[in-house]
């Protein structure tokens, strides 16, 4: 019989419990969640219920979890980017193999620190770029391999974010400010890299980047655009990134569809992000009166970057050119890898993969 693994989670927001705590009911021979910790108590206890918890394995903080004797095999680190490192570093003394959210850090030194740890304790780091698992990018990794395009000269990708995506993580909510969590190449945009390095297997020489905070600023805003969309702001009509409108009545990222069709977990993001423990319309509104994600989006502290370019030389002369973007209406991510042989064309959002070796019919295959 196959061992269960067992896992401590800190932090339960939407990767900690929608996504990585989700794994116990996906799977329950392999993994079984035995202690949470979370600030939130409403969160907290919600977690104690799902999961099946006593009390004395439910805590307000992960360093108050670290301070009990080791409670499982596996800490997951789900909690804010700044927290990370000084977080899976005393799991790793503690006895712990730690799972570690995306990004690790934004300091390089801190890093290394989690590496040292890590190699000093002998313990498993992983970190939460999942991408490398997904079966459109294994897809491409294979055709790479097995030489089908020949020797890679160049890639091409982007990041479409979207623009209610944006305005949720970026300019509203928790990833909002490069100082207290990291800026957005690495917020968001940490799996692209990762992925150029895991598609190639070589490493980046050189690096140049652009980009800027275009929209997302208060002399941006419509003449008397009010500091909340439930304030009766004048420029509601056409304004897209009225929170009315992306938590509310969007057919994609609304509550009244996500009651309508019963959506539950991460099912439900955004809207779970607002109101996790009650998906209803009236908690929504209530959250967008009141919380930040009600705000208007030229009126919040945010200042990570709407836009961004990145240029890498990679070993062997290999160049990459990556774009995030927060101004596409469709969200995914899209790339273009170039051979002396042929050509593979990708579109993550559709899982679709396009191989043409030059001289022959383009060959298609469906990733889902």
């Amino acid at each position: 019989m196959k061992q269960i693994i067992t896992c401590a989670i800190a932090g339960l927001g939407n990767r900690g419990n929608d996504i990585y705590g989700n794994y116990q009911f996906v799977s329950p021979e392999e993994m079984k969640v035995t202690a949470v910790a979370e600030p939130q108590e409403e969160k907290r206890e919600a977690a104690r219920m799902r999961y099946g918890l006593p009390e004395n394995r439910c805590f307000s903080s992960a360093e108050e979890m670290l301070a009990q004797p080791k409670l499982a095999d596996v800490m997951v680190i789900a909690t804010q980017d700044r927290q990370h490192v000084e977080q899976a570093v005393n799991a790793i003394k503690k006895g712990y193999h730690v799972l570690c959210e995306k990004p690790i850090s934004p300091d390089p030194e801190e890093c290394r620190r989690l590496q040292k740890a890590a190699h000093e304790y002998q313990r498993i780091v992983a970190v939460g770029h999942v991408l490398r698992y997904t079966p459109f990018y294994s897809k491409i990794k294979e055709l790479i391999a097995g030489g089908a395009i020949g020797e890679v000269v160049s890639i091409q990708a982007m990041e479409q974010v979207t623009y209610w995506h944006q305005a949720h993580s970026y300019v509203r909510g928790n990833w909002r400010r490069t100082d207290e969590t990291s800026p957005m190449i690495l917020a968001k945009s940490c799996h692209d890299l990762d992925i150029f390095v895991w598609l190639l297997g070589k490493r980046c020489k050189k690096v140049s980047s652009y980009g800027g905070l275009y929209l997302f600023r208060p002399e941006k805003a419509p003449e008397g655009a009010a500091k909340r969309c439930l304030d009766g702001c004048p420029a509601k009509a056409d304004c897209p990134y009225d929170a009315e409108k992306i938590y509310i009545t969007n057919e994609r990222t609304g509550i009244r569809t996500v009651v309508r069709e019963g959506k539950t977990g991460d099912a439900a993001w955004p809207c779970c992000v607002l109101t996790p423990n009650d998906l209803s319309e009236a908690a929504v509104r209530k959250a967008l009166k009141t919380g930040p994600y009600g705000r208007c989006v030229y009126a919040c502290d945010n200042d990570v970057v709407d836009h961004q370019v990145v240029n890498m030389e990679f070993e062997d002369g290999i160049t990459v050119d990556f774009q995030m973007t927060a101004f596409t209406g469709e969200g995914g991510r899209t790339i273009h890898i170039c051979g002396t042989k042929g050509d593979i064309k990708g579109n993550l959002g559709k899982n679709k993969v396009i191989l043409t070796q030059f001289g022959r019919t383009p060959v298609s295959f469906e990733v889902a």
